[in-house]
């Protein structure tokens, strides 16, 4: 009996830890996503984007990437996302003139409020203000580092971001914070996002909101976009 009592007790045991393990996700192979991201373009189609305020897409669709059309409009995701991890590629035309915030410039809106900064940043060569440069949490934080890739070559950046939370008062409970990988360097590194972009002193109570990628006046292309809900 008593054997019997510590074998049943091994058996509930295991069972236990067994409904512990980790849900399973196939990772991603080159450029091909995990098994359980949401595509958000695959080059084919505007399908999970609309015009920023509503309305049809009207960027440039040519050679599995979209391209800002001047005077077009941000697009967002017709999603709403909270918690994320974000794989987005971009490429400033080889070409692209100006200097700096008007030199290949958009942005990624974490939740529309929150930008990631696109800009021809490459050795620092175009000069403008630090924490405006390309990898940085706009106007709050400058990149570790500058990981920038040359004017016409595709570039990547993985985000994790954690959204804020509010109280049921709309006051701010945990701020948001995020992490952001550039061509696969650490730029960002679990910062506290101090508020929206355009008001770092404060928070607008929210809940999920979409992804919105910026129309700054130039020909910005993006491709190979996907998230996973975390």
């Amino acid at each position: 009996m008593k054997n019997f009592i510590i074998l049943f007790s091994l058996v509930v045991c295991f069972s236990a830890k067994a409904q512990d393990y980790p849900r399973v996700v196939t990772p991603g192979n080159g450029a091909e996503p995990p098994s359980d991201a949401i595509i958000l373009f695959d080059g084919k189609s505007f399908s999970e984007w609309e015009k920023a305020g509503g309305g049809d897409v009207q960027w440039k669709l040519a050679d599995k990437a979209m391209t800002v059309v001047k005077g077009a409009g941000s697009i967002q995701t017709k999603k709403s996302f909270g918690d994320i991890q974000l794989h987005i590629e971009w490429r400033i035309p080889a070409n692209v003139s100006g200097e700096g915030q008007n030199k290949g410039n958009s942005g990624i809106h974490i939740q529309n409020w929150y930008e990631i900064q696109i800009l021809d940043s490459y050795q620092n060569l175009n000069k403008t203000y630090v924490d405006g440069t390309a990898g940085s949490i706009y106007t709050q934080s400058a990149p570790l580092v500058n990981a920038c890739r040359k004017a016409g070559e595709w570039q990547t950046y993985d985000i994790i971001y954690m959204a804020p939370r509010f109280n049921s008062d709309q006051t701010l409970e945990i701020p948001a914070r995020i992490t952001v990988l550039h061509n696969g360097v650490l730029i960002q590194n679990n910062f506290i996002i101090k508020g929206t972009t355009y008001n770092k002193s404060g928070y607008k109570p929210h809940d999920k909101l979409p992804l919105q990628l910026q129309d700054h006046g130039n020909a910005v292309s993006f491709r190979n976009i996907w998230v996973r809900e975390l």
